[in-house]
C-alpha cells in the first residue's frame, strides 16, 4: 500500500469507547440513538469547548484544542473580527506609512483596496480546513507537518504574535499617554525619566493596558467574541465624528487628495511603488491572516464565513481607508502639518472631550486587535506544543510576558522600520501559509481524519516519521531561509554600498507563500508522505462536499 492510497481507519487505544451512532454527514453530531444532538440547559449557557473524546491522545488534546462542540459565529461576528482587526492604530499608521512612498493619495488608496482584497481570498483559503473540521490553527497543521511536526508552524507563529502584541499594545498605551498629560498635567515630569528605552508615563500606560487585556483574555472566548462585536463600530463612530470635524474646520474646498510626502514620480515610476504598497498591506494582515483558522472554527458555516470577509475586509476596509485619506488630508490646512497617527491628530484638536473620546475609542480599538490577532494566535500555538501543562490562557499569558521582554518601542518607531519589520515577519509567516494550502487543497485533496489529528499511534495517518512529515519539514527550511534572505539582505546590500534592491524586501510573504507551496508539491509527487483518503470513510472530514458538510465525526458525543 502506499501512501496515496486509502488508509484502513485505525483503532483507538485498547480501552473501549462507549458506544455512539456512526457519524453523520448532515451537520448534526450523532448521538446514540440516532437522533441529533440537542443540547441541553447547562450546555447551551457553557462556553463553546471542544469535545475530547476517550480515544485522543492526551499529549495531543485539551478543550482548547480538541474539535468544539458547537460552531455559534455568524456573519456579523467575523465581520466584527476584521473591524477590530483593522480599526486600530497600526492600521491607520501603517495606511499612513505609504504616503511617504511618494505616489498620489489615489494610487495608495488602489494599493489599499488591491491589497486587501488579496488578503480575502487568502482568508478564504485558510479558513476552510479549521471551519470544517472545527480545530484551531496548530492543530490542522498536524494532517501536514505531522502530529508532532505541527509544533513547528505553531511555535514560529506563537513568537511572530509575541512581537505584535507587544508593539499594538506599545500604540495603545501611547493614546492613554494623552489623557494623562490633558487630566492630568502633573504627569509630564514622568517624560523626563526612562527604563530601556520608554519613558515612565510610558511604564505606566503600557502596564494598565497589559493588565486590562490579560483580564479581558482571562475571561474567555465568549466574552472576547462580545467585546470584538462592539469594539469595531464604536472606532467607525469616532472616525466619522473626527471627519466631520475636520472637513467643517478645514472648509471643503481645501481638502486636498494629493498627500505623497516624497518625491514626485511619474506613472511609470509609480507602478513598482505601488506593487510594493501593495505587498505591505499583505505583510500587516499575514499574521491574523495565516491562523484566521482561529477564529473560522467558530463559524456557524463556511458561507457565514465567506460572507463576513467580504464585508470585513474590502468592504469595511474600503471605506475606513477613506476615512483615513479624509482625515489625513484635513490635518493639513487645519494643523499646518501632514499627521497620518491619529493619536497625534487627537492630541492637536486639544480639547477635553476630543482628547479623552479619542483616545479611549483608539485604546479600545488597539485592544480588540491586540487580544484577536496576538493573543489567542499564541494561545492555541504555544497550548499545542504540551496541551496538558499549557492551557488556552497559559498560552496566552506566556505570550504577554515575552511581549514585554521585546521592548517593541525600540524597534518600531518610524516608516522605514515599519516597512523592514513588516518584511521580516511576513518572510517567516509566508512558507508556512504557501505549505499548509498545499497540503490541505493540493495534496489531501481536502480530505482530513479528524479523530488521527489527535492519535500518537504510528499506525496513524499523521504520524508520518516520528510525528514529522519530512516534506513538510524541509519545504519549510528551504523556503524559510529564502523568504528571510530576501527581507534582510537587500538592505545589508544597500547599507554596504551595493544596489538599491531594497523593494524586493516588501515581497518577501510573497517569495515565502509561493515557495512553500512550490517545493511541497514537488516533494509530495516524487516522496508521497500526506495520504489521500477515502471518500466513503465516515470517520473522513470532507471540505469539498457542499455546505451542510458533516464535522459530526470530529464531534461524536462520547
Amino acid at each position: 500500500m502506499t501512501a496515496r492510497e486509502p488508509i484502513a481507519a485505525f483503532a483507538p487505544p485498547t480501552t473501549p469507547a462507549p458506544t455512539v451512532a456512526a457519524p453523520s454527514r448532515t451537520g448534526a453530531p450523532a448521538v446514540p440513538g440516532g437522533g441529533p444532538h440537542e443540547p441541553g440547559p447547562t450546555e447551551a449557557l457553557a462556553e463553546v469547548t471542544g469535545n475530547v473524546l476517550p480515544h485522543h491522545d492526551p499529549r495531543l488534546t485539551n478543550e482548547d484544542l480538541a474539535p468544539l462542540r458547537k460552531q455559534t459565529w455568524s456573519t456579523y461576528n467575523i465581520f466584527a473580527f476584521w473591524m477590530s482587526d483593522v480599526h486600530s492604530v497600526g492600521g491607520y499608521v501603517t495606511a499612513g506609512s505609504l504616503f511617504a512612498l511618494g505616489i498620489a493619495s489615489w494610487q495608495v488608496l488602489v494599493s489599499l483596496i488591491v491589497g486587501i482584497v488579496i488578503v480575502q481570498v487568502f482568508c478564504n483559503l485558510v479558513a476552510k480546513p479549521s471551519q470544517k473540521t472545527a480545530v484551531p490553527y496548530p492543530v490542522i497543521n498536524r494532517a501536514v507537518f505531522g502530529v508532532k511536526g505541527a509544533n513547528i508552524p505553531a511555535i514560529i507563529r506563537g513568537l511572530i504574535a509575541v512581537a505584535w502584541y507587544g508593539v499594538q499594545t506599545f500604540l495603545a498605551a501611547e493614546a492613554l499617554n494623552i489623557i494623562f498629560l490633558k487630566f492630568i498635567p502633573s504627569s509630564a515630569s514622568l517624560l523626563e525619566s526612562s527604563f530601556l528605552g520608554l519613558n515612565t508615563l510610558g511604564w505606566i500606560s503600557y502596564a494598565i493596558l497589559w493588565v486590562a487585556q490579560a483580564a479581558l483574555f482571562w475571561t474567555g472566548m465568549e466574552t472576547i467574541r462580545r467585546f470584538i462585536d462592539f469594539a469595531g463600530p464604536a472606532v467607525y463612530v469616532v472616525m466619522i465624528a473626527l471627519a466631520v470635524y475636520l472637513v467643517s474646520k478645514a472648509g471643503i474646498s481645501n481638502i486636498s487628495l494629493d498627500l505623497s510626502t516624497g518625491p514626485e514620480l511619474s506613472f511609470g515610476q509609480s507602478i513598482p511603488v505601488m506593487l510594493s504598497a501593495i505587498a505591505l498591506v499583505v505583510s500587516y494582515f499575514s499574521g491574523p491572516m495565516l491562523n484566521f483558522g482561529d477564529f473560522s472554527r467558530y463559524g456557524q458555516s463556511f458561507t457565514a464565513v465567506k460572507k463576513g470577509n467580504l464585508l470585513g475586509l474590502p468592504v469595511n476596509f474600503l471605506f475606513f481607508s477613506l476615512l483615513t485619506v479624509i482625515c489625513a488630508s484635513a490635518t493639513v490646512p487645519v494643523f499646518g502639518q501632514l499627521l497620518t497617527d491619529p493619536i497625534k491628530t487627537v492630541q492637536a484638536i486639544d480639547t477635553p472631550f476630543a482628547i479623552l473620546l479619542g483616545g479611549l475609542t483608539f485604546v479600545t480599538a488597539t485592544v480588540g486587535i491586540n487580544i484577536v490577532a496576538n493573543f489567542i494566535s499564541p494561545a492555541f500555538d504555544f497550548s499545542n506544543v504540551n496541551p496538558q501543562k499549557i492551557s488556552w490562557r497559559m498560552g496566552g499569558m506566556i505570550a504577554a510576558v515575552g511581549s514585554v521582554l521585546l521592548t517593541p518601542w525600540n524597534w518600531y518607531a518610524n516608516d522605514t522600520a515599519i516597512h523592514y519589520t513588516l518584511g521580516v515577519l511576513g518572510a517567516l509567516i509566508g512558507p508556512l501559509f504557501g505549505i499548509l494550502i498545499a497540503g490541505y487543497y493540493v495534496i489531501g485533496r481536502q480530505r482530513v481524519h479528524v479523530d488521527d489529528m489527535f492519535s500518537m499511534s504510528p499506525k496513524g495517518r499523521y504520524w508520518f516519521t516520528n510525528g514529522y512529515n519530512r516534506n513538510a519539514v524541509m519545504t519549510m527550511a528551504i523556503a524559510g531561509v529564502v523568504s528571510v534572505a530576501s527581507a534582510v539582505l537587500p538592505k545589508t546590500i544597500a547599507d554596504l554600498g551595493g544596489p538599491d534592491v531594497t523593494s524586493l524586501s516588501s515581497y518577501s510573504w510573497f517569495i515565502g507563500c509561493g515557495l512553500g507551496f512550490v517545493v511541497l508539491v514537488a516533494l509530495e509527487r516524487r516522496h508521497p508522505q500526506i495520504p489521500v483518503l477515502d471518500p466513503s470513510d465516515p470517520g473522513v472530514n470532507l471540505g469539498d462536499e457542499n455546505e451542510h458538510a458533516s464535522v459530526a465525526s470530529a464531534r461524536t458525543a462520547g
